[in-house]
Order: structure tokens, then sequence, then C-alpha cells
């Protein structure tokens, strides 16, 4: 005669015949090391700020104009109960804003003591790049005033410039809004 099992002991064995006939899992490709930030276009350059400099992303928002100040200060908006002046970032570089309402997004901007919407011509969300396809900045001024916000490039499709929104909220003229 058999002797009976106890149902812990039934669980026991049913559990090691699962590890014995269980498959090992497939193994995992080695994660490469990726960079990302949120995309965006400026006239016809596309640019990528980190994704640590940009605390969201909003639809162009109602404005109260501000006087006496300069043309690229668009004004401030409500974002939920703090005021948060917009700046049109492609008239502080000279450049005409884009025509086109309906694909205008404001970067916002938050450090240290400034808090600032960027205004863009269009966002295209995140951006991932493998962070050793990082290019340095060039030293020419081809991108003029833009140059000194420029940390890199990467290429994917097109070639994507690192924008630092820091580094811009943190130069004088930016700061500068006063006529």
């Amino acid at each position: 005669m058999s002797e009976s099992l106890t149902a812990f002991e039934l669980l026991l064995q049913i559990d090691q015949r699962c590890r014995l006939l269980a498959a090992d899992l497939p193994s995992q490709p080695t994660r490469q090391d990726s960079w990302s930030g949120i995309g965006f276009r400026l006239g016809e350059h596309w640019y990528v700020a980190p994704m640590g400099e940009v605390g969201e992303v909003l639809h162009e928002p109602r404005l109260t104009q501000v006087p006496g100040v300069k043309p690229w200060v668009k004004g401030v908006a409500n974002l939920r109960g703090r005021l948060l002046p917009i700046m049109d970032l492609g008239a502080f570089f000279g450049h005409d804003l884009s025509a086109v309402r309906k694909q205008r997004r404001v970067l916002v901007v938050e450090h240290q003591e400034v808090f600032a919407g960027l205004m863009v011509d269009e966002v295209f969300g995140l951006q991932h790049f493998a962070r050793d396809s990082l290019e340095p900045a060039l030293t020419d001024e081809s991108h003029g005033p833009m140059s000194a916000f420029v940390e890199g490039s990467f290429q994917q499709a097109q070639r994507w410039q690192v924008f630092s929104p820091f580094a811009l909220v943190r130069s004088q003229g930016f700061m500068n809004i006063a006529v």
C-alpha cells in the first residue's frame, strides 16, 4: 500500500517537479545608456531640451499683455494660481514665430527663482538617444545667438541640437525684459 501524503508534502512535490521542468527566462539584452529630452522646433531647426529642465508642456494659454516689456515677452498666464510669464523663444533669438497657432506649445521652466514659459513652434514629445552618440557643440557661431545655449547635438533622422533652458534663464539677456 502506498503511504498517503499530507497536503503540504503534496505541494512540495508539485513545486519540485515544476522547478525541474521550468524553462529558463529569456536572456535580457544589455540595455544601452540612453539620454532623454523633450523635442521641439523653432523655425527650421530641431532642438531637444534635457528632461530635468522642462517641468511640463502646455498648449498656448490665454495671455494678459504686460506694458513696458520687450516684444518677445508675450504676457503672463495663470497656471494653477501661479503667474507664468510667457516668452516667445523664437523672437528672443530674432526669428519669427510659426503662424500655425494649433502647433505652438509652451515649455515650462522652473530653475532657482525663475518660473517661465518658453513658447516654441511645435513640440515632438519625448526623444531618446544613445548617450555615447552626443556630439560636442560646435564652437563656430553657426547657430547665432542660440549657440551659447546649445550643448551638443544628436543625429537621428535629423540633427537634434541639445538646448539648455536652464542656461537660458540664467543669462542676463533673458532676465532683462524691460524696455
